[in-house]
């Protein structure tokens, strides 16, 4: 449902343009892989394969460029900053998790930024789901996601400490 008058040609280019943020903050954070450093970190048994990773990120950030997009559909930039002003916060929350845990090899720091990340998750998620329901679904394994991946964090945490 669009509230706010867009063209069918804007329509795809706003949605372009989301997913370009996404996956330009996705870029990012790949700039940071694991490295020899974290192939010598102490992990827990639990820790999914290296593979899996970039297959996971790829549809989660495609989905979360479409849940932004949909949001903006409806809402446009006026009416949608709160919910697209929580999305750009969890965003670079995300984006520079990478650079601390990979980058600056500070598990502690990626730690702490990964609890904000989640709260911020969290409470997009929910003003989302106000504005769009389905925006807010397409959230949600995403903050699973975030959810098991501090888990890991935390336990990578107390193993290397």
């Amino acid at each position: 449902m669009i509230k706010h008058n867009v063209s069918t040609v804007q329509s795809w280019l706003a949605l372009a343009g989301w997913l370009a943020v996404c996956f330009g903050a996705a870029s990012f954070g790949a700039q940071f892989s694991p490295d020899t450093w974290y192939a010598q970190l102490a992990k827990p048994s639990w820790t999914p394969p290296g593979w899996l990773f970039p297959v996971v990120w790829t549809l989660l950030y495609a989905m979360m460029g479409i849940a932004a997009w949909l949001v903006w559909l409806r809402d446009g930039f006026a009416a949608g900053a709160l919910p697209l002003g929580f999305f750009i916060l969890q965003l670079l929350l995300n984006a520079v998790w990478s650079w601390f845990f990979f980058g600056q090899h500070r598990i502690g720091l990626a730690l702490v930024d990964i609890a904000l990340l989640w709260l911020a998750l969290l409470a997009t998620v929910a003003i989302f789901w106000r504005h769009h329901a389905v925006a807010g679904l397409l959230l949600l394994p995403y903050l699973l996601w975030v959810s098991f991946a501090a888990m890991l964090n935390f336990a990578i945490w107390r193993m290397n400490t």
